[in-house]
């Protein structure tokens, strides 16, 4: 049996804009991932995001993004290695202090959308990540099975650990990715996550979009936090990973 932390990515309303109930679904979480201004959050929801996080003693990550706020982060963006190294501390660093004044801390980096699936890609940008973690002192939340031996290595030889990560609500290919959004049944429905959930702690496996059955070992489980049904379903997976654990 797998002992699976919950993460949600949160703080991602913009001024008078709100996504997400995460009032609510904080409390349900092991692990926030707050984002940091440049795809979604400002101050004051930063700040209110920490405030959440402390309150239910739940681990805090910085959720950076590409400059990217139309397009919430979503699009990949050609950015050289220095200034993207800048743009991750910078909106890392930010995070980091508010939660000093608060008397807590933050303990990782998760990065949103597309820097999230670039960095499996774009070797530059692993590199970006792995130095603003280890300058900061932070682990990096990577996805489990799609992370390669030269991305481990490269993080070990810096001195970074990683922290493998598993989706509750996507379907997975049979080369351990994510099923592209816009393909038929990439999101999974409630019943699906779950079975996809327990599975996953207790055989540390998922069934594919092919329906083979494969390998992926994780400590973290993310449920998005942007959809309708995210608080049912965080609800549901609480249950189900307290009562497998006990």
């Amino acid at each position: 049996m797998t002992r699976l932390k919950l993460n949600c990515d949160l703080g991602e309303g913009y001024g008078a804009w709100h996504l997400g109930d995460d009032e609510h679904i904080m409390p349900l979480i092991d692990q926030a991932n707050i984002a940091c201004g440049f795809h979604a959050g400002d101050p004051s929801t930063m700040l209110s995001s920490l405030m959440l996080a402390k309150k239910h003693q739940v681990e805090i990550g910085a959720h950076p993004s590409y400059p990217d706020r139309v397009g919430f982060g979503r699009r990949s963006m050609r950015i050289a290695p220095q200034d993207l190294y800048n743009d991750i501390l910078y909106q890392t660093a930010a995070l980091a202090g508010m939660a000093t004044t608060l008397q807590t801390q933050v303990t990782y980096i998760k990065p949103h959308g597309a820097l999230y699936h670039d960095m499996l890609s774009q070797l530059e940008t692993f590199k970006a990540l792995l130095q603003v973690a280890k300058d900061c002192a932070l682990k990096l939340m990577v996805p489990a099975g799609a992370t390669t031996d030269p991305m481990r290595e490269q993080a070990a030889h810096v001195g970074v650990d990683l922290l493998f990560e598993a989706f509750a609500d996507r379907r997975y290919t049979r080369h351990k990715t994510l099923l592209a959004r816009s393909q038929p049944g990439a999101v999974l429905s409630q019943s699906e996550m779950l079975n996809q959930a327990r599975r996953l702690m207790t055989e540390g496996r998922v069934i594919s979009d092919c329906g083979a059955a494969i390998n992926l070992r994780a400590e973290t489980l993310c449920v998005h936090g942007d959809s309708p049904s995210a608080l049912a379903a965080l609800t549901e997976l609480r249950d189900l990973v307290d009562h497998c654990v006990n």
